[in-house]
């Protein structure tokens, strides 16, 4: 066997993660072998060898290091919504922004959208304007959740009560300098679940 460079190897590492960060999973042994610049039976090679001596796992098809094999892969793809238009939430692609790769590690599974807060009736929820909001879509939630309500043709982020002694809905924002909006009823659009704080 041919000498394996142990500098070719770390160098194989690195680009296996690099690669990975990128795009959410490990590259094709043409892709690896193009990142480094080795045939791609030569990377072939490489990997026989490192996988013997455990610094990567591979077996002809699945590839692993020591980080991607600690890594969650699940990735959410989001939309940013720049804001809601006024009647029921439209969600056909030419509305949305971008999509932003949301790890299922930090912000679990479901069907979210994000939102840009406008305004300070939040902020003491610690949500601040320009700051995005990822809010699970559902046409329910509980007394005490942060919720995009659609109340008279436009659309809200407060936090949300069922007022039973009145028989009405309490829409709560987080700001001692504004008062609560009374409302018959509300159509919920999704409750907010983190919030991803926007340095400006």
């Amino acid at each position: 066997m041919r000498y394996k460079s142990r500098e070719t190897m770390d160098q194989i590492v690195c680009a296996i993660d690099d690669f990975f960060f990128t795009h959410h999973r490990t590259p094709s042994n043409t892709e690896l072998a193009n990142m480094v610049g080795r045939s791609r039976s030569n990377i072939h090679g490489y990997l026989r060898e490192m996988d013997k001596l455990g610094m990567v796992h591979y077996d002809g098809r699945r590839l692993e290091t020591a980080i991607t094999r600690k890594t969650n892969p699940g990735i959410i793809y989001s939309p940013i919504l720049g804001s809601i238009a006024c009647g029921a939430p439209q969600y056909e692609e030419e509305n949305f922004e971008e999509y932003v790769a949301l790890p299922t590690a930090l912000f679990g599974s479901g069907d979210f959208f994000l939102l840009r807060a406008k305004g300070e009736s939040m902020i003491e929820a610690g949500i601040g304007p320009g700051d995005l909001v990822v809010v699970q879509k559902q046409s329910t939630a509980s007394d005490g959740d942060i919720v995009v309500a659609l109340v008279d043709h436009e659309t809200t982020l407060k936090r949300f009560y069922r007022d039973e002694e009145h028989g009405c809905v309490r829409l709560h924002p987080e700001n001692r300098a504004m008062e609560d909006i009374y409302v018959e009823q509300c159509y919920i659009q999704g409750v907010a679940m983190h919030v991803i704080k926007v340095l400006l």
